[in-house]
């Protein structure tokens, strides 16, 4: 293992707030750009941080537990502040270790401090690192255009070693964890400005036009003038009581978002399905969670198995044949009898039904299907195997133009189905708009 601090267990009781803003002004909300990476399929945010300030460039986690980036290639800052042993910043981050680091002291080794595990969920890969706090800078919104750039100047996170990335998109120099935890940059942000612990997620499908994540409340304005917060649907999230990070301390639950998927219909037919897998039991397997580190929906053998033929069925009755699979992907059709809707292909609709039948997340063509090529389309849904971890995985593909509402005080998704219905997508904020 890289990192040369050596840990010890313990625990605290003590919590306070995250660090406040170091400027006067308040915002209701911020906002960030989210771009999609072309060869990973990973969305990629930037922010600035350090004193001077950099640009750091991160890959999207929304269940990640915190901000991590390599301390280890330039990292300067005269405002890097290591977290010492027994201290308030160690319980707020539940940090698993203490201990000394047996060489010059840097950001990301220093004596008497303590460390948490910076997981790479992309290669399901942690490692030890130092949990440290360090100036983070970015714009404000009115919910319409970017405003004035605000700054945390003790937001807590942790350096990594460099080997970390392996996996991650060119360029990147960590992760930026939007998960359940008091350290993610959901309550760290909330904390700061004191506003609500609400944000929104609107992923852009397109590789050149950015998306966009809110902190903060709604207006979640997309031109043309549109309030994407106007008409949401909403459901439970749920909290899945044992950790699904690559490593843990035992008792930890979850920071990813669950949900309850109670059954599934294409073209509004339900599909029989073992309905246990979509529970989550008493060890943390099952269930349905969203992530934005899949590039598509993976489901468990036995429910991806009844979800496609059921798929390729009600496909052959609209007249689309199928062909050979293109990898990833077990199920593919010819684009001939396929035309262009405002959603998308017109293909079989997928709900996924939530707390009863009434309440449903329609995905269309445009989250369903991927095009391979001009003549081929492919169901954007893969086999995850015989026992996964989680049941159904909701993948980046089936997110995007679809704006995600994440309530953390009412434990609460709010989720608006396609925006292409409305004549907008997430790529519409104003970012050209400056302060």
């Amino acid at each position: 293992m890289a990192s040369s601090l050596a840990y010890f267990l313990f625990s605290f009781l003590l919590f306070i707030p995250a660090s406040y803003g170091k400027t006067s002004f308040r915002p209701d909300a911020l906002v960030i750009p989210v771009s999609k990476d072309a060869s990973t399929l990973q969305y990629l945010t930037t922010i600035n941080q350090r004193t001077p300030l950099v640009p750091v460039k991160l890959v999207v986690d929304l269940g990640g537990q915190f901000l991590w980036v390599d301390c280890e290639q330039n990292y300067v800052s005269s405002s890097y502040r290591p977290a010492r042993c027994r201290s308030a910043q160690c319980s707020l981050a539940r940090a698993n270790g203490c201990g000394d680091c047996f060489s010059a002291p840097r950001p990301g080794c220093n004596n008497n401090t303590c460390g948490v595990l910076p997981d790479n969920t992309v290669t399901r890969t942690a490692t030890g690192g130092e949990l440290a706090e360090d100036v983070v800078s970015v714009q404000s919104t009115d919910g319409s255009n970017p405003g004035r750039v605000v700054s945390v100047s003790k937001f807590l996170f942790s350096c990594a070693p460099t080997f970390l990335l392996e996996g991650l998109a060119s360029s990147a120099m960590g992760m930026a964890g939007l998960g359940r935890t008091k350290i993610a940059f959901p309550s760290q942000f909330a904390s700061a400005f004191s506003f609500h612990r609400k944000f929104a997620t609107c992923l852009s499908s397109s590789t050149t036009a950015n998306g966009v994540v809110f902190f903060g409340d709604g207006p979640y304005r997309l031109l043309p003038n549109i309030d994407a917060s106007q008409s949401l649907i909403y459901t439970p999230l749920y909290i899945n009581p044992v950790s699904t990070a690559s490593a843990y301390t035992q008792g930890e639950p979850s920071a990813e978002y669950f949900i309850r998927v109670k059954s599934i219909r294409i073209n509004e037919k339900a599909i029989s399905l073992n309905k246990s897998l979509l529970s989550i039991d008493s060890e943390g397997v099952g269930g349905t969670k969203i992530s934005t580190v899949n590039p598509y929906t993976v489901m468990e053998t036995s429910i991806y198995k009844a979800f496609t033929e059921a798929f390729i069925s009600a496909a052959a009755a609209m007249n689309i044949t199928r062909v050979a699979a293109v990898a990833p992907f077990n199920v593919c059709f010819s684009s001939k009898n396929v035309y262009s809707t405002r959603v998308g292909p017109s293909v079989p609709s997928i709900d996924l039904v939530l707390q009863n039948e009434s309440v449903y997340w329609r995905i269309f063509g445009a989250n369903s299907i991927v095009y391979v090529s001009d003549d081929v389309l492919c169901l954007g849904f893969v086999d995850g195997g015989a026992n996964p971890r989680t049941s159904i995985v909701i993948g980046g593909h089936q997110l995007e133009d679809n704006l995600l509402q994440f309530d953390l005080a009412t434990s609460r998704l709010g989720f608006s189905s396609s925006l292409l219905f409305r004549q907008t997508t997430c790529a519409n904020f104003n970012f050209t708009s400056n302060p």
